[in-house]
């Protein structure tokens, strides 16, 4: 059942348990399902330089039992509930969609694996394996599948998100110990350092009794503090040439742009619709229907909370060389910048992205999800402001922030060759 959002009707009450644990409620009573969504403020930016992919080995550590369920599975599977996670370089997430008459299963299982892990050093063999494998199969032996490890280094000089969620290197992950592991969990595994958002046919009483029952008596820990470095002002173009056994050359270029909860990261986000979204945007039109110096031409930014990416993403045609492609794009580059942009084409990308916001609130899980990432970021009502923030932002704006951003000095270049 489709259920349709009208704007800022996204309703949610929250409140905060004695041990940190900050609890959201969003009740749906239109749906016969809850949601249970657990965020951690820990990603792949907050490991250390000499051990990263630990946020994304916790990712699976998370289901391999817990002290007093030794399978996080097969409870769940009984009453009918299915649950995943994902980790990111900002976040950690965990999520149940079960029927809403056992709601209390899923509190069950994620306050015990909250409270503590088994630490079994066999479940740990287990998932170290299975990370190890995904290494090797996503991003060593399938083409292009080292692209943001290379991209990544090279754009980033100073702030973890200089490698990927993956880690640098596949001996990180081997080398963890059970020590490793231990201090990982509680630092970062903790109340006071996550969300926990329940929506769906649930109701605020029930929610409040279950969270006191089955996740106030869990020790707090400390909130971590964070002491990331701060990423360097990019002053000159950087370049980096790969050479593999790929099908065809492909061309990546990465701008340095704000960070999630900065005010010119809207206009930068609709730039990047502008130049590279779908088959009207300025980039396909130009280099990929007209010029065809391009198969394939994108443009997206990563959306990090701390100053992330603007990127472009080339597929080249058949008899292009790189270092043409690379010449052409960047001609198109600056006559965008210098040609004031139309109100026409920007309210068709405004329209684009309010539509793909609006879609985005017609299902409970990503409701819940966008409640906790606001939350992490410091403001659980960013999901009913989003559209005015992008709604407000002026054609003006966007032709200053091409300007600001579109600099080859901020720019970072890939030539991902086909040997």
């Amino acid at each position: 059942m489709i259920i349709i959002i009208k704007k800022g009707m996204i309703k949610y009450r929250e409140f905060t348990l004695d041990n940190g644990l900050k609890v959201f409620v969003h009740e749906d009573h239109h749906i016969a399902s809850a949601v249970v969504n657990i965020m951690y403020d820990v990603g792949s930016r907050d490991e250390d330089p000499n051990k990263t992919g630990f946020a994304h080995l916790f990712e699976h550590l998370m289901f391999s039992g817990s002290v007093n369920i030794p399978s996080y599975d097969a409870p769940l599977q009984k009453v009918g509930g299915t649950n995943n996670a994902f980790t990111s370089p900002d976040i950690t997430n965990y999520y149940i969609t079960l029927p809403s008459q056992n709601l209390e299963t899923a509190f069950w299982l994620e306050s015990d694996r909250m409270l503590s892990l088994s630490f079994d050093s066999n479940a740990l063999e287990v998932q170290r394996k299975v990370v190890i494998e995904e290494y090797k199969q996503r991003y060593i032996n399938q083409p292009y599948g080292d692209t943001w490890h290379h991209l990544r280094k090279l754009a980033y000089k100073d702030h973890s998100y200089q490698w990927p969620t993956i880690g640098k290197q596949i001996s990180h992950i081997e080398d963890a110990t059970m020590d490793d592991v231990k201090a990982f969990f509680h630092k970062y595994y903790v109340p006071s350092n996550a969300v926990m958002v329940v929506a769906g046919n649930v109701k605020l009483e029930e929610v409040k009794q279950l969270a006191k029952k089955w996740f106030e008596p869990i020790p707090s820990g400390e909130k971590p503090i964070r002491n990331i470095p701060v990423e360097r002002i990019q002053t000159a173009p950087r370049k980096l040439i790969i050479e593999e056994k790929v099908p065809i050359d492909m061309l990546y270029k990465v701008w340095h742009m704000e960070g999630r909860n900065k005010p010119g990261y809207y206009s930068t986000d609709l730039l990047s619709d502008l130049l590279g979204r779908g088959k009207s945007s300025v980039l396909h039109q130009k280099l990929v229907k007209e010029e065809q110096v391009f198969s394939g031409l994108s443009a997206y930014i990563t959306g990090s909370f701390d100053p992330g990416l603007l990127c472009m993403t080339g597929k080249l045609s058949d008899g292009v060389t790189l270092e043409e492609a690379d010449n052409k794009l960047g001609t198109l580059l600056k006559e965008f910048c210098a040609t004031p942009i139309s109100e026409e084409d920007l309210e068709k990308v405004k329209n684009q992205a309010e539509f793909s916001m609006t879609y985005g609130k017609t299902e409970i899980l990503p409701r819940a999800m966008s409640i906790a990432y606001g939350a992490i970021l410091g403001n659980p009502n960013l999901i009913n402001e989003e559209e005015e923030k992008l709604r407000s932002v002026s054609a003006l704006e966007i032709g200053n922030k091409a300007k600001q951003v579109l600099k080859d000095d901020n720019c970072s270049t890939l030539f991902y060759k086909a040997k």
